[in-house]
């Protein structure tokens, strides 16, 4: 078939595909029973043509994204064509059957027009529970993905439009939280339906052949660009490597992830073959997940205005050795992988690509550090399942821009919000003492790293279960800075008791916790860009004034003498321009005697 070259018809159609994995993001933000749909936003959703070529997507979890290709293929190879009918919807979570790991789950809706297969409506989101033996599906002593929980093959819970009962019971009988799976699993499915009639509605507008033609259009321009956006980066072989804290079951020992970046004209290849083998423990990354953290990584970078279908993925090739931490073997247990593994992955490109596009690259986000919480609230007297993405850090500085204050972590890309304050305490047995921005945690540089945040809650039930997972509490994993730059702050998790007894957290880990104890979580900051004695001073001023860097702070990283009470500082100007140059010509003597 060849393709149209109307430029308005293109955009017309790939536009409207675009605004109808949009909706199907609406659907499921107003009709979740959980939170960590309706508030965090942790699903994306995507719509694929006959072929299972992504078309249009709405990653609000861009670490998501790029897994359910792999998850689609996946089904189609379960179905043949005879199999497949209107009304079916499957679903699957299998992490060595396309998807990453097993709370997130990918609902696929076949959709037909005039009897034929066109498109999938497609969704995939973290399930507040899915059995296992761990909290929120996370279980750092899992040694096994059958210990993480229940998995699910490519199987139909709707045929023809008629609900699979048995296949229902199955699912709701293996988790602890039935209300809130069975309410999510319907609200991807009510999605994937809208998807499907927005998509008859295309199609009955445009008809099939004209909107086919387009999207191969689309496709190719959407290549076009992307190729461009590859060949501006330098030729050449580029490396980086970053670290896990621990599996969560060897823990002093610390998983390494290695990249060699190849870049030849328009063709750019990651290559991890120097990584570490796959662990006993919950790090380990199958291959859609390492696939999806490449896309993300890269477009981080070059991007910004490349729309990520299957045009735009055709020129990255991945090498990921079977058997090693991003190329798992089943049974390996890989719940974190989405979190901790996907923030090594990132970190390790992001080195990589800063020696050939400096400029474009980011310095290392906030990782992710912080409790799973679940249990029984008296309040609703109801299971409740608690992610904690209040808990979230600063990103990473690039030239030009400070990085974001509390919006990580990296996988997440700024998608996930937030739960708001009254619907913390309203869905959990939680009351929140304190919620603001980290004073002095972003990384110092000519630009500043994003702050991260301080957040403490007493806990008002007596059943409570506890799993930390994390990383980045050691000097070699915290949120690294670029070109000069310090890096962001290390992170605090602890736990004080009625009586005052403090207990400090170790990430991956479960933890006891009684009623009446405090979490009190200070989330971790981003990595700066550029030598810090390069930041106007007036930069570091408003910083001050605005209580994101202590004065203190400003003197010891950036050499700016800050005088006066806070509500009416001022720079002491020759102070230090005195003070700034001593340091330049410290830092240039030590160079010379280096030389």
């Amino acid at each position: 078939m060849s393709p149209i070259h109307d430029p308005i018809s293109v955009a017309v159609i790939s536009n409207r595909l675009t605004a109808i994995t949009k909706e199907m993001g609406q659907i499921m933000l107003l009709t979740s029973r959980s939170p960590i749909f309706s508030e965090s936003r942790d699903f994306v959703t995507a719509i694929f043509d006959a072929q299972g070529q992504l078309v249009a997507q709405t990653s609000y979890i861009p670490v998501l994204l790029g897994a359910v290709p792999f998850a689609l293929k996946a089904i189609m190879n379960r179905f043949n064509m005879e199999d497949l009918h209107r009304g079916d919807v499957v679903i699957a979570n299998d992490p060595y059957q396309g998807n990453s790991h097993l709370p997130d789950v990918t609902i696929a809706r076949p959709v037909f027009y005039e009897r034929r297969l066109t498109f999938w409506a497609v969704t995939k989101g973290h399930q507040a529970d899915l059995g296992g033996s761990g909290v929120a599906g996370y279980n750092p002593l899992a040694k096994s993905v059958w210990e993480e929980g229940l998995r699910l093959p490519p199987v139909k819970v709707y045929a023809n439009g008629e609900y699979q009962q048995d296949i229902w019971d199955l699912i709701l009988l293996n988790v602890k939280s039935r209300d809130l799976v069975e309410g999510d699993l319907h609200c991807q499915i009510g999605a994937t339906a809208r998807g499907e009639e927005a998509l008859i509605e295309l199609l009955d507008r445009h008809g099939q052949v004209t909107a086919e033609e387009a999207i191969q259009s689309y496709l190719e321009a959407t290549e076009k660009k992307m190729a461009a956006a590859i060949n501006a980066i330098p030729d050449g072989y580029y490396s980086g490597e970053r670290g896990l804290d621990n599996d969560g079951i060897e823990m002093d020992r610390q998983p390494t992830i290695r990249v060699d970046l190849t870049i030849n004209g328009e063709k750019l290849t990651f290559d991890f073959s120097r990584s570490d083998p796959q662990t006993r423990g919950f790090v380990n990354s199958p291959f859609a997940n390492t696939a999806s953290v490449c896309f993300q990584s890269l477009f981080a970078c070059i991007g910004a205005t490349i729309p990520i279908n299957a045009g735009s993925l055709r020129l990255i090739s991945i090498v990921a050795p079977e058997g090693s931490i991003v190329h798992c073997r089943q049974p390996a247990p890989t719940t974190a992988s989405t979190l901790l593994t996907c923030a090594a992955i990132t970190d390790a490109i992001w080195i990589a690509l800063s020696q050939a596009i400096p400029a474009q690259s980011q310095s290392g986000w906030g990782r992710r550090c912080a409790p799973m919480t679940a249990g029984f609230n008296p309040r609703t007297r109801r299971p409740f399942v608690c992610t904690h993405h209040n808990c979230k850090g600063g990103s990473g500085a690039t030239e030009g821009f400070d990085g974001w204050s509390h919006t990580g972590p990296v996988s997440n890309m700024g998608g996930s919000r937030a739960t708001d304050p009254e619907i913390f305490e309203l869905a959990y047995p939680y009351t929140l003492l304190q919620y603001e921005f980290a004073p002095d945690t972003g990384g110092a540089g000519k630009w500043r790293g994003g702050m991260g945040a301080i957040i403490r809650w007493r806990v008002e039930t007596s059943d409570v279960q506890c799993v930390t997972v994390g990383s980045g509490m050691l000097e070699a994993t915290r949120a690294f800075g670029l070109l000069g730059a310090k890096p962001g702050s290390l992170p605090t998790m602890q736990v004080i008791s009625a009586d005052g007894t403090k207990r400090e957290l170790r990430v991956n880990a479960f933890h006891t916790i009684h009623e009446g104890d405090t979490f009190e979580i200070v989330s971790q900051g981003g990595g700066g860009f550029g030598e810090p004695l390069e930041r106007d001073p007036e930069q570091i001023l408003r910083d001050v004034v605005d209580g994101v860097v202590s004065a203190k702070r400003a003197f010891a990283e950036y050499g700016v003498v800050i005088v006066g009470p806070e509500d009416d500082s001022t720079i002491n100007v020759e102070a230090t321009r005195s003070e700034r140059a001593r340091r330049n010509s410290a830092k240039t003597k030590t160079v010379t005697l280096v030389k």
